[in-house]
C-alpha cells in the first residue's frame, strides 16, 4: 500500500460508516483503499490499519455486498485486491443504496403489512407515504451520478485545480 490513508481520515470514513449502518472496520478500509494509487489486498489492509485479518476480511465482504469495492486479481498472484470509486458521489450513492436496501425498505414494508391489519386510516396513509418515499428514494440511487448531482444541487462547474506559485528564496 503505497500511501496509507491518514489517520484523520481514516477516522472520518469509520464514523461514516455507522452512520451508513457499516462497521466501523469496514470505514477504514474503505478509507485506506480509496485514499491508496495502489490496490491494496486484505493482508496490506491488516498492516496498514492495524486490524486483525479476520476483522478486514468481515469489512471487506460488507463493502462489496454494499457496491463501495470491488475485487480484482493481479497477473500471476492468487490474492485479492480491491479498488473503490475515485468519485465521491459514486460512493455516496451506494452507500445510501445499501442503507436503503438493508434498513428503511424492510420497515416500510413491515409498515405496509401494519397498515393492512389495521383499520385506522391514518396509519394507511403513513404507509402510503413511506411507500411513496422509499420508492422515490430507490429511483434517485437509479440515476446517473451527473443527474444526482443536479438533483442534490451539486450541479456547479468543477473547481479549476490551484496553480502552485513558486516562492524565490
Amino acid at each position: 500500500m503505497t500511501a496509507p490513508a491518514p489517520s484523520d481520515l481514516t477516522q472520518l470514513f469509520a464514523d461514516l460508516a455507522s452512520a451508513f449502518g457499516l462497521s466501523r472496520a469496514a470505514g477504514q478500509c474503505l478509507a485506506a483503499i480509496w485514499r491508496t494509487t495502489d490496490t491494496p489486498s486484505a493482508e496490506d489492509l491488516a498492516t496498514g490499519l492495524g486490524l486483525s485479518r479476520s476483522n478486514v476480511s468481515v469489512a471487506l465482504k460488507e463493502l462489496r455486498q454494499a457496491g463501495l469495492v470491488q475485487v480484482s486479481r493481479k497477473p500471476g498472484l492468487r490474492r485479492d485486491y480491491f479498488t473503490a470509486d475515485p468519485n465521491p458521489w459514486a460512493l455516496l450513492r451506494a452507500g445510501l443504496a445499501e442503507r436503503h436496501r438493508r434498513e428503511i425498505a424492510p420497515l416500510v414494508d413491515r409498515m405496509t403489512a401494519l397498515a393492512q391489519a389495521e383499520e385506522d386510516t391514518r396509519m394507511q396513509d403513513l404507509a402510503e407515504m413511506a411507500g411513496a418515499a422509499s420508492q422515490w428514494f430507490a429511483k434517485m440511487m437509479r440515476r446517473d451520478l451527473t443527474e444526482l448531482m443536479q438533483t442534490m444541487g451539486a450541479d456547479r462547474p468543477e473547481k479549476k485545480a490551484k496553480k502552485k506559485h513558486r516562492t524565490e528564496k
